[in-house]
């Protein structure tokens, strides 16, 4: 995301994920997973896509509920469409979750009460306005049982249509 957005959902996760659980920044998830052995492959797909395409258009969507958390929904045909062009690039290796139709979204809450969730939700929904959201770039991390350790961050240079 842009530095501003980053700032703004970052400080939304600091404020009211759980701290022992906040192990990233806030993000907006394409792919869950990749075998390890795609982490090269990864990043010279990924380096040609940030090459050749330009920052997609994106708008941050209302507040929604994720039972024990909340999360921002995220509208981007085009983010869908890079998504789908690294999605056909290692067919064959993704989970079920992967091949699952994507719901792109920023959690800013999880792993807490329902009522805690429901609380945070309608203070979050009070007074919402959708409004365009940017998206810098793409980047990959490593799982490490709980920690994540950043891989590779890649900004978008492509020409603007």
């Amino acid at each position: 995301m842009g530095a501003a957005d980053q700032r703004h959902f970052d400080a939304l996760r600091a404020a009211h994920f759980p701290p022992d659980r906040n192990f990233l920044s806030a993000h907006i998830t394409l792919l869950h997973q990749l075998p390890p052995s795609a982490h090269d492959e990864l990043d010279r797909l990924v380096r040609r896509i940030a090459a050749d395409t330009p920052p997609p258009a994106a708008t941050l969507g209302a507040p929604y509920s994720l039972g024990r958390g909340v999360a921002f929904r995220v509208d981007s045909p085009e983010l869908l469409v890079i998504r789908e062009r690294i999605a056909d690039h290692f067919t064959g290796m993704l989970t079920a979750q992967d091949r699952g139709v994507p719901r792109l979204h920023i959690t800013v809450q999880n792993k807490v009460t329902s009522a805690t969730a429901r609380d945070l939700l309608a203070r979050l929904a009070t007074d919402f306005r959708p409004r365009p959201l940017e998206i810098t770039g793409l980047a990959a991390h490593h799982y490490r049982g709980g920690p994540w350790d950043d891989a590779f961050a890649r900004k978008f240079r492509g020409p603007r249509r």
